[in-house]
């Protein structure tokens, strides 16, 4: 039985003045399953091996997408022409469209584990519009992981641009991504 059949069926029961029946269509046939609290906890060197694990694609569109020192590197570069910072209406859309993130792909507060397994790579928007929805709940799919040796995301050309600017290292936002590129290809 779908949803919208088994709320028909309840809204039925209750212009019936029927409570009991409608409490027990609910609990068969669509009940309230409380979400589980679990922390999710990975550090941005687990997020980077997400990402060349999904070969920087987003694993929800198909789109490429850039390691986050490269668009600190630009923003930092151009501040003008892609300002970072702010929320999204005082930010380039570059970093919400091709900013990586982990998502899990079986939502932890529906049940999934916060582990390698479940963490797939996204972008920041698909991220905020799946929340805490199942692919199925909202008619997506999951696109097979790209392969880092073809797409790396940037990280080479961050890099060799690190070679020349390496205050870049030292950025706010980028510390911790920095390190853990350099940790994975030192």
């Amino acid at each position: 039985m779908n949803h919208l059949s088994t709320l028909q069926q309840v809204t039925n029961a209750l212009l019936e003045n029927n409570k009991n029946d409608a409490s027990k269509i609910l609990k068969e046939s669509y009940p309230f399953i409380p979400s589980t609290k679990i922390k999710r906890s990975y550090t941005q060197f687990q997020s980077l091996e997400v990402f060349i694990k999904d070969g920087f694609i987003d694993r929800y569109s198909g789109a490429k997408l850039v390691y986050p020192s490269v668009l600190y590197a630009i923003s930092d570069a151009l501040p003008e022409q892609f300002p970072m910072g702010g929320g999204r209406s005082n930010s380039h859309s570059a970093h919400w469209e091709l900013f990586p993130t982990v998502d899990h792909l079986y939502p932890v507060s529906r049940g999934g584990q916060d582990n390698m397994e479940n963490w797939m790579t996204t972008s920041m928007t698909n991220n905020l519009a799946k929340s805490s929805a199942t692919l199925e709940e909202i008619n997506w799919k999951l696109y097979p992981a790209g392969n880092a040796g073809s797409w790396d995301g940037l990280c080479s050309w961050y890099l060799e641009y690190h070679k020349e600017h390496p205050y870049i290292a030292d950025m706010k936002n980028n510390k911790g991504w920095h390190k853990a590129l350099i940790k994975k290809y030192t």
